[in-house]
């Protein structure tokens, strides 16, 4: 088949019932999108190759199971020959690869049809009759608390929903569920919206946008142009945060469907068409009547409160969610009874109490705020920390964050690749701020030597808190990884350090997921 024939073919799969068999495809990376990308298409008779650098032997004996080929190998160069000799009609991208990756780029250069995941997703939504609507949503921090509210409230109102997609379930796991569902709520990071393709969303939301992955996408602009691409072709409710001008941005320059309406979220009193806050009650002015003169009322601060719901960026998520989840009709009642049951993600402002031998000092596991955005979250909840900070920055600049929490900080303990970066930011914006580097040969040190850091510069009244402002993979297997050791640390202290559990937010991921 020629390459134009090839392409004709491929762009005209459109459904799961349409003839997948025999399509040469392609699949880049053998993690958990790109085992779900192998196992779809095997299933549908294609013929698979798996591209992949770090050996997996348990998804390696899986592909044999499947009947999909492997090809396990170092380095680029050997792995663009392997691709090229596949000669594939279909690449499928993981999120992770870069948009200047030599085998990607290879590929689009030869006109051979790329896609990620998502777009895949979307074309096989209809495995079952029950065809799902997609929810979507991204940000830059928060959007796993989001997906996983707005999930939660779809699922009280007697939707069958799941969330899926960067939240770490596969989207084409959710898809071949032979029982179908009525909502997925689909978390997508910018390297999945980088490639999304056409797709359609019920509703939409970006959270919020501020500097991340820089490096991947290159530039601030490309990065928020590819959050943007949440918006695109939405039916019903595009959700945006009035306190973030860049999303109400995205939401006037999206195109969408005739008929999508723009919502907003904030703390503040809201207009209509908006959710918001007004004498301590999160309302809704979206979705009411008679939103110009009326609002529903949700749940009070002092409930969310009680549940450890109510630091700011929390509500802004709950908001957020109960829009989206509005839009797909659950009742205010209904999204009142799943928030106050809502139970949040260890590592995100997760309140471990104190220790023998340091009373009065509060520690909390914070390893989710993998960019300076998330951690700014954290840092604004409490009054005198010390603070553990530092890992892979990703391309983005730590110094505003240091100056604008510098008032706040009784000591500094700088971990990670990038510790210069960190250290010279605290020389300018917090001199006076106590510091100690730790250089640690082992990973298994590094957390053992920042809590008894730690220790040494924090007494009654101070919180430490671990929010490194920076990914975690220069020391760490991930964010959770991050977050385990430096529990066992803080429990390992002293006798006993079993700590209160409280959780907050949520973003980032298995192997620090794009925020």
């Amino acid at each position: 088949m020629t390459g134009a024939a090839a392409r004709d073919r491929v762009r005209a799969l459109t459904s799961w019932h349409h003839d997948w068999s025999g399509l040469r495809v392609a699949v880049l990376g053998l993690g958990v999108t790109g085992f779900s990308v192998a196992d779809t298409l095997t299933e549908l008779g294609s013929r698979v190759r798996v591209i992949f650098g770090a050996p997996d032997p348990d998804r390696e004996r899986l592909l044999e199971v499947i009947g999909a080929e492997r090809a396990c190998l170092a380095d680029d160069e050997a792995q663009l020959a392997d691709l090229q000799a596949f000669d594939p009609e279909l690449v499928v991208v993981s999120p992770g690869y870069r948009p200047d990756h030599p085998l990607t780029a290879w590929a689009e250069e030869r006109g051979i049809v790329t896609w990620g995941d998502i777009e895949l997703g979307w074309r096989l939504r209809d495995k079952t009759p029950r065809i799902a609507d997609w929810i979507c949503v991204t940000g830059t921090n928060g959007k796993t608390t989001t997906t996983q509210l707005t999930a939660h409230m779809l699922l009280a109102g007697g939707l069958r929903a799941a969330p899926v997609g960067n939240i770490g379930v596969p989207i084409l796991d959710a898809l071949r569920d032979p029982q179908g569902y009525d909502a997925l709520v689909v978390e997508l990071s910018s390297f999945q919206l980088h490639r999304l393709g056409e797709i359609s969303p019920y509703a939409s939301v970006c959270v919020n946008v501020a500097d991340d992955h820089l490096d991947w996408h290159g530039s601030r602009e490309a990065y928020i142009a590819a959050k943007a691409k949440v918006y695109a072709n939405t039916q019903v409710a595009c959700v945006y945060n009035r306190a973030d001008p860049a999303t109400e941005r995205m939401v006037e320059d999206a195109e969408v469907i005739e008929g999508a309406r723009a919502v907003s979220f904030g703390l503040d009193s809201p207009p209509p068409s908006g959710f918001g806050l007004v004498d301590g009650i999160l309302v809704d002015r979206g979705f009411h009547a008679e939103r110009r003169s009326s609002a529903f009322e949700l749940v009070t601060l002092h409930e969310l409160s009680s549940r450890g719901l109510d630091a700011p960026h929390l509500v802004q998520n709950i908001l957020a969610a109960a829009a989206l989840a509005r839009a797909r009709g659950v009742e205010p009642a209904e999204i009142a009874a799943a928030v106050l049951a809502f139970e949040l993600d260890e590592h995100r402002v997760q309140r471990l109490g104190e220790v023998d031998g340091l009373p009065g000092v509060l520690w909390v596991d914070d390893s989710k705020a993998t960019n300076a955005h998330a951690a700014d979250g954290a840092l604004s909840t409490f009054e005198r920390v010390v603070w553990i900070v530092g890992g892979l920055l990703k391309g983005t600049e730590i110094g505003p964050l240091v100056e604008r929490h510098a008032h706040r900080l009784v000591g500094a303990i700088v971990i990670g690749a990038e510790r210069g970066e960190v250290l010279s930011a605290l020389e300018r914006h917090a001199p006076g701020v106590p510091r100690i580097e730790v250089v640690a040969g082992q990973t298994e040190e590094t957390m053992t030597e920042a809590v008894l850091a730690a220790a040494s510069l924090a007494h009654a009244g101070d919180t430490v808190l671990l929010a490194p402002a920076a990914a975690s993979m220069d020391q760490f297997e991930d964010y959770a990884d991050r977050g385990r050791r430096f529990q066992a640390a803080v429990r390992s202290l002293a006798g006993t350090a079993e700590g209160s559990g409280g959780d907050a937010d949520d973003d980032a991921p298995a192997g620090d997921r794009d925020a």
